[in-house]
């Protein structure tokens, strides 16, 4: 089944002391263009999400953003041993200067030495960047199936629209044939009644001459090949819906192709029923054409 290359999926995750959020999105592109925002000191991240995300999509502008958090409040408490030796030393002198002055103080307590600024502190995790980039790898993979998955639906959703346009284009394409049977008998008729015409009232004229240029203008107003060359790029249309994929350059090509051919019949029509049908193939090539822009 094709795919669009529209889609969209977000996440969120935490493994202590950090907590995250995804977010990948994607819109019509020429070809793959990979803009990530990530944190640039979890070595090896953007490697590997470029990596998963070029497998997994061949067409589209996609942006991931990565929101990465680190909660500071989750680590114990723990005494800084250097602040913890200042204050004593500063505690020590303070009390015998106040022995040399003859002021008595009273005992230092340890609760009250802990409420001291810098002595008792919230610890630190160490980060580990190689762990944290598997976890966040790991859990990438939830977020870009969900976006394969939106990609896929889009890409059915499309299919079906293609599928109904190409049904049209198939039914207009038999309605001209069918004016062609038509025409092409009226037209022999009038050939043959205006080389008579000639002959009968032009003296000295080569009648073999005539008739090759008469022959010519049949040949130009025919409008048999356009005919074959759009039941034949239907067909390899409904192939490449069915084969699935990227094939959304090749739908474009053909979406080209189809509308060539429209204005051919268009310009060879001389008839104003199969003019119509020109007419309505162009916008139905239109319509399609724009469809197809989002197909990967």
């Amino acid at each position: 089944m094709i795919r669009s290359m529209t889609g969209f999926a977000s996440a969120s995750g935490a493994e202590a002391p950090f907590s995250w959020s995804w977010e990948l999105r994607s819109v019509n592109g020429r070809g793959l263009d990979l803009r990530l925002r990530v944190p640039d000191w979890v070595d090896g991240l953007e490697a590997g999400l470029r990596k998963k995300l070029t497998g997994a999509a061949a067409r589209g502008n996609i942006t991931c953003n990565l929101r990465l958090n680190r909660d500071e409040a989750g680590g114990a408490l723990e005494v800084n041993a250097a602040q913890l030796e200042t204050v004593l030393n500063a505690l020590h002198q303070i009390e015998e200067r106040a022995m040399e002055a003859g002021v008595s103080l009273a005992p230092s307590k340890a609760t009250d030495i802990v409420t001291m600024r810098g002595v008792l502190e919230q610890a630190r995790f160490e980060d580990d960047a190689d762990a944290l980039c598997k976890v966040l790898l790991a859990d990438f993979d939830a977020v870009l199936a969900d976006f394969s998955v939106m990609r896929a639906q889009e890409g059915a959703a499309l299919a079906q629209v293609l599928t109904g346009q190409l049904d049209e284009i198939e039914r207009l394409t038999g309605q001209a044939a069918s004016l062609m049977q038509d025409r092409q008998t009226e037209m022999a008729a009038n050939l043959r009644s205006t080389l008579a015409r000639i002959l009968e009232n032009t003296e000295g004229v080569d009648a073999d001459r005539v008739a090759q240029e008469l022959a010519l203008i049949a040949v130009k107003t025919d409008i048999t090949e356009e005919i074959d060359r759009l039941k034949a790029h239907v067909v390899a249309a409904r192939a490449l819906l069915s084969e699935g994929g990227a094939t959304g350059r090749k739908l474009d090509f053909l979406t080209q192709e189809f509308n060539r051919e429209a204005n051919t019949l268009c310009s060879k029509a001389q008839m104003k029923e199969l003019t119509t049908i020109g007419l309505a193939l162009k916008a139905v090539v239109d319509q399609m054409r724009e469809q197809v822009q989002n197909v990967e």
